[in-house]
């Protein structure tokens, strides 16, 4: 997952990175041949860009627009702002290996649902949608998270039209066995850490290469201004990588997790890339869409 890096992801990092004005990003539509140069710096082509965004409209995330000058472009759809605004709060607001101790913070989110068997295609959508959102299996039907993610719940199962074979719970475990026990059943603990080590195996080596070897927890050392363009690509790897992570593992409590958890030095080593490499990225981004106006 976090080693594959396709055409329409890229081009959703790229937007959920630079494209949502702000901060020194682009605020309206980014024109088709700004897009081929940007993604072409990581390695996609112009007919695969070109295809991918053609998948993305059709599924409604990208928009065609004009630029202010008249070009040919694509803008984020209303439905794409907010999954990216959602996706903000896990992929720069969240530590790495959950919240808090013991229980979840704020308790647990529980999510029974009951489709009818002539609406099946539902019943499998809602799984596949629960899950990518982070959520364990506690029983059949019976699918938990912890609270934190509530509010991306519901928009989620809002914008998909669900929401009405679905009852949302909060409250605290009360089992009959430890809740980190129960955490190994609800997720699969051993795969997530497997995750995090691939993404640490793959961007560790580029934070070195960028900081001298400093670690993220020691500051990151100042060998001077990033080169835009490699901050850029190296950027949008690393994010391509990570973003997915915190779907996978949704944040639970360190309490509840293995000693050594890899998650932490996960979230770790990508912050500290964030850290170095977004602002010069926005650089390059600016660069690419004046040189396109010019």
């Amino acid at each position: 997952m976090t080693g594959q890096h396709t055409p329409r992801s890229l081009i959703v990092t790229f937007y959920g990175a630079y494209g949502r004005g702000g901060a020194g990003r682009p605020a309206g539509p980014v024109p088709i041949a700004a897009l081929i140069r940007l993604l072409g710096a990581v390695g996609v082509d112009a007919p695969s860009v070109r295809s991918a965004v053609s998948r993305l409209k059709r599924r409604g995330l990208l928009v065609p627009d004009r630029t202010d000058a008249g070009a040919a472009g694509y803008a984020l759809s209303e439905d794409a702002r907010q999954l990216l605004d959602d996706g903000d709060r896990r992929i720069y607001g969240r530590p790495g290996a959950g919240h808090g101790t013991g229980q979840a913070a704020g308790g647990w989110l529980l999510a029974v649902f009951s489709v009818p068997e002539q609406e099946r295609s539902k019943r499998h959508l809602l799984r596949s949608r629960l899950a990518r959102l982070g959520f364990g299996t506690a029983a059949p039907g019976v699918w938990i998270a912890p609270d934190h993610l509530y509010e991306e719940t519901r928009h989620t199962l809002a914008r998909l039209e669900l929401s009405s074979y679905v009852d949302l719970f909060r409250g605290a475990h009360a089992g009959f066995e430890p809740t980190a026990w129960s955490v190994r059943r609800w997720w699969d603990l051993d795969e997530l850490a497997t995750l995090h080590r691939a993404f640490l195996d793959a961007r560790e080596p580029v934070l070195e290469r960028w900081t001298g070897g400093g670690a993220p927890e020691s500051g990151t050392p100042d060998l001077g201004t990033p080169d835009p363009e490699d901050a850029y690509r190296d950027y949008v790897l690393a994010l391509d990588s990570w973003r997915f992570l915190p779907y996978a593992d949704p944040g639970l409590p360190t309490a509840l997790l293995p000693r050594d958890w890899p998650g932490i030095r996960a979230a770790e080593v990508f912050a500290a890339l964030h850290d170095r490499l977004y602002d010069a990225g926005a650089g390059y981004v600016r660069e690419v869409l004046s040189a396109t106006r010019a």
